[in-house]
């Protein structure tokens, strides 16, 4: 209710102030302050270690030592795979050009496995001039090969009919170089300690 003062003029009247609160009522209101920080986001560090390790499991599983895979075919030594494709060459007897293509393959085949000289790729001519000078044949055998590819070379681009005990004595002459050239297996220490060569069969 507002105050009235008397003076000798006039009434003087005093708004009266706000109502009486109780002061700690007043003093727990206060603004509403920033969040307090609980430390440094670790999420991105996480997702860094996860995906480190993700490509290193990744790396290890495809760089890791795989069991060697062994082809079948190397398994078996040059002479016997050579031997095992001249057994068709017999039902080829009435082509001739067809017979000495196979033989001469297959002996140009079986000199690279065994001795690495490249045949295959080669001319005869190139082949022999290359044979000449290697010491991996003796000269029976190199003249046994060139006589051998010689006859081949005619029936092939000469357009020769040999007849079929010519052709038979190729597939003989083939087999006799393979034999006796063939890679022999060599035992333990004899006592004397020299190793011995198996016989060739």
């Amino acid at each position: 209710m507002p105050l009235q003062l008397k003076t000798n003029s006039s009434a003087l009247v005093v708004p009266a102030g706000p109502p009486n609160t109780n002061s700690a009522a007043v003093q727990d209101i206060r603004p509403i302050r920033d969040p307090v920080p609980l430390g440094p986001d670790l999420t991105w560090l996480w997702i860094l270690l996860a995906v480190a390790a993700l490509a290193g499991f990744a790396w290890w599983w495809f760089t890791r030592k795989k069991p060697a895979v062994v082809d079948p075919a190397l398994l078996i030594p040059p002479h016997r795979r050579a031997k095992e494709r001249l057994r068709g060459a017999t039902e080829l007897l009435s082509d001739p050009y067809a017979f000495c293509s196979l033989v001469s393959d297959v002996i140009r085949v079986y000199l690279e496995e065994r001795f690495n000289l490249h045949a295959p790729d080669r001319t005869t001519e190139e082949f022999l001039d290359e044979l000449r000078n290697s010491s991996r044949l003796n000269e029976e055998h190199k003249a046994l090969l060139e006589n051998f590819l010689m006859k081949c070379d005619l029936v092939k681009f000469a357009r020769e009919e040999p007849s079929e005990p010519e052709l038979r004595g190729l597939l003989d002459a083939a087999l006799r170089l393979i034999d006796e050239t063939r890679e022999v297996s060599v035992p333990a220490a004899t006592p004397e300690g020299v190793a011995a060569e198996a016989t060739p069969k």
